[in-house]
C-alpha cells in the first residue's frame, strides 16, 4: 500500500508540473518559423497560441491560401517558435491539430514534435496528411436549434441522394472532418488487443479501491500534501520549465555515464566478493585497534607536551643557526681538504703496506673499509694501533699474568745536546758522546753554507757551487687568509738580507716585507 501511495504521489506531481508548464509563457531565445497546411483555419487568429506537446512555444503570425487544381484550396498557417532547446524542435514526421482553447470559441494549434532524425527547417511545410482540423462546438450546438436543424435535414437528404454511390469518399471525408472517429477506432483496436490486460486491470483496480477505502485517511493526507506540493511547484514554474528544457541534454549525457557505471559494477563484482570475504578479518582488526588506540593516548599526550619546549628550543636555535651561517660564509675553503683527509684516513686502499692482520678486525663486504682485497690497516686503524702496540711493547702479558718492561740507562751521554762545544769539558763530552755521521757537521763543527752572508756561503758562491734557496709561494687560499689578517702575500726570499731593526727579511727592492702575525691569525680564526 505504501508503494502504491508513493507511485500515486509521483504521478500527481508530474501531472501538476505538466499543468504548470502548460500555462507558462515561452521564454526568449532564437526564433524559428514553421508553416502548416490545414483544410481550413477556422477559429485561428494572429497572436494565438502555438503549442508543442501541450506547452506554449510561440504564436501564430499569419495565414495564406494554397490553391490546388485537383481540389478545394487549403489554408496555410504560419507560426513563430520563440523557445530554444530540444523541446521546441519539430521533426519531419511532426503532426499538428487545431484544438479549442475555451468554450467561447478560442482555438490554438498544437503540434507533436515527432521522432524522425531530420529537423524541420523554416523552409519546410507540415503537409496536409500530417494535420487535423476540428469541428467547432458552437456549430454543433447550432444544429439543435431552428432553422439550422431543418437546413441540416435538407442538406443530409440532398447529400445522401448525391453521394449514395460514394461510401468510401464519404468515409474519408468523415474521418478528416472529425479526427475523433479515427482516434476512437485506433483506441478500440488497442483495447481489443489488450482485453486480458484490461481484465486483470479491473481485478487489480477492485483491490486498489478496497485498499484505498481502508486507508482513506492516508489518501486524504496525501491529497493535502499534494496540494502543498502543487502550490510550491506553481511558484517555481520558471525553474521547472528550465529543468524540463535541460532534461534531454542531461539524458544524452547520462547515457554514456550509465554505461561506464555498468562496466564499473561488472568489473567491481570480484572486488566486492573479496571485500565480503575480508569483512570478518577487518571487523576483528578494528575491534583490536580500540585498546591499542586507548593505550597510545598517553604517549600522544606526552608528545604534545614535549612539542612545547621543543618548539621553544627550535625558535631559540635560530640565533645559533644565523651565527653558523655567517661563520660558514666567512670561513676559508678548509672543509673540502678536511673531508678528503678524513676519507683518505678511512680508505683501506691508502694503506702503507698489506698487513694480513687487518683482515681480523675489518668489517665484512660490501663495507668500503672491508679487507676483501687483502689490504692493510686504514689511517685511523694505524693511529689506534700505534697506542695499542706501543702499550703491548712496553707491557707484555700472557696466560699467567702481566709484566712491565722498564729500561733504565745511566750515562753522561743520556742528555740530548745539539749545540757546539764551548769549553774544554764540552769538547771532551763531545768527543766521548758524539753520534754524527761524517766528520763535518754544518753549524756544529763546520760553518753553515746555507746562512746568507757567511764565509762558507761566500766561498761556495766563489766556486760556483752556491746552494739553491727555494722561494716560498703561498697557496691562493692562504694568500686570502694572510691578506684578511693584514699580512703581505709576496714571496719570501730567504736570501734577502734583513733590514736593521726588523725581524722580517727585506726583498731586493728595498721595501721591508711584512710577515703574518700569529696573533692576528688567531684573532681571525677565533673571532665570533
Amino acid at each position: 500500500m505504501r508503494r502504491l501511495v508513493t507511485a500515486a504521489a509521483v504521478a500527481v506531481a508530474l501531472v501538476l508540473g505538466a499543468l504548470a508548464l502548460t500555462g507558462a509563457d515561452g521564454g526568449g531565445g532564437d526564433t524559428r518559423e514553421v508553416r502548416m497546411v490545414f483544410d481550413n483555419a477556422f477559429g485561428l487568429v494572429e497572436g494565438g497560441d502555438f503549442r508543442i506537446g501541450g506547452v506554449r512555444a510561440g504564436q501564430t503570425t499569419g495565414f495564406d491560401v494554397l490553391s490546388s487544381k485537383s481540389g478545394p484550396p487549403k489554408a496555410i498557417v504560419k507560426a513563430t517558435i520563440d523557445r530554444s532547446g530540444p523541446a521546441a524542435e519539430l521533426r519531419r514526421d511532426a503532426s499538428c491539430t487545431i484544438r479549442p482553447q475555451s468554450l467561447v470559441g478560442e482555438y490554438y494549434v498544437d503540434c507533436q514534435p515527432g521522432s524522425s532524425r531530420e529537423r524541420l527547417t523554416g523552409k519546410d511545410v507540415v503537409p496536409l496528411r500530417q494535420t487535423e482540423g476540428t469541428i467547432p462546438q458552437d456549430l454543433v450546438n447550432d444544429v439543435l436549434r431552428r432553422p439550422t436543424r431543418e437546413r441540416l435535414r435538407l442538406f443530409v437528404a440532398s447529400l445522401g441522394t448525391g453521394l449514395a454511390g460514394r461510401p468510401d469518399d464519404i468515409q474519408a471525408v468523415l474521418r478528416r472532418s472529425f479526427p475523433g472517429l479515427r482516434e476512437t477506432r485506433k483506441t478500440l483496436r488497442i483495447l481489443g488487443d489488450q482485453n486480458q490486460t484490461i481484465k486483470q486491470f479491473i481485478a487489480d483496480a477492485d483491490t486498489v479501491v478496497t485498499r484505498l477505502h481502508d486507508r482513506r485517511g492516508d489518501v486524504t493526507e496525501f491529497i493535502r500534501e499534494s496540494r502543498g506540493a502543487a502550490e510550491t511547484g506553481a511558484s517555481r514554474r520558471a525553474e521547472l520549465r528550465e529543468g524540463v528544457r535541460r532534461l534531454p541534454a542531461f539524458l544524452a549525457e547520462l547515457r554514456p555515464t550509465m554505461a561506464e557505471l555498468s562496466n564499473l559494477s561488472r568489473q567491481g563484482t570480484p572486488l566486492a566478493g573479496d571485500l565480503q570475504r575480508s569483512a570478518p578479518a577487518a571487523t576483528t582488526l578494528l575491534r583490536r585497534l580500540g585498546p591499542f588506540a586507548e593505550a597510545a593516548r598517553p604517549a600522544l599526550r606526552g608528545l604534545g607536551e614535549a612539542a612545547v619546549p621543543a618548539t621553544q628550543g627550535l625558535r631559540e636555535s635560530g640565533r645559533e643557526l644565523t651565527t653558523l651561517r655567517t661563520l660558514a660564509r666567512q670561513a676559508p675553503g678548509t672543509v673540502k681538504p678536511l673531508r678528503q683527509t678524513l676519507q683518505t684516513l678511512d680508505d683501506r686502499r691508502r694503506a702503507v703496506d698489506n698487513d694480513p692482520r687487518a683482515a681480523l678486525t675489518a668489517p665484512p663486504s660490501p663495507d668500503p673499509t672491508s679487507n676483501a682485497s687483502g689490504r692493510g690497516f686504514t689511517g685511523f686503524e694505524s693511529l689506534v694501533n700505534y697506542f695499542f702496540w706501543q702499550t703491548m711493547t712496553t707491557n707484555g702479558f700472557d696466560a699467567v699474568g702481566h709484566q712491565l718492561r722498564v729500561g733504565a740507562t745511566v750515562s753522561k751521554c743520556s742528555p740530548y745536546r745539539n749545540e757546539p762545544p764551548r769549553n774544554a769539558a764540552d769538547e771532551q763530552l763531545f768527543r766521548d758522546c758524539n753520534s754524527w755521521l761524517g766528520p763535518n757537521q754544518p753549524g756544529i763543527n763546520a760553518p753553515d753554507p746555507s746562512v746568507p752572508g757567511s764565509a762558507a756561503s761566500k766561498a761556495r758562491a766563489a766556486k760556483g757551487d752556491a746552494p739553491s734557496t727555494p722561494k716560498v709561494e703561498l697557496p691562493p687560499e692562504l694568500k686570502k687568509l694572510v691578506e684578511r689578517t693584514g699580512g703581505n702575500t709576496r714571496p719570501i726570499d730567504p736570501t734577502a738580507p734583513a733590514a736593521p731593526g726588523a725581524g722580517a727579511p727585506t726583498p731586493a727592492g728595498g721595501a721591508p716585507q711584512a710577515t703574518p702575525s700569529p696573533t692576528g691569525l688567531l684573532d681571525f680564526l677565533l673571532k665570533p
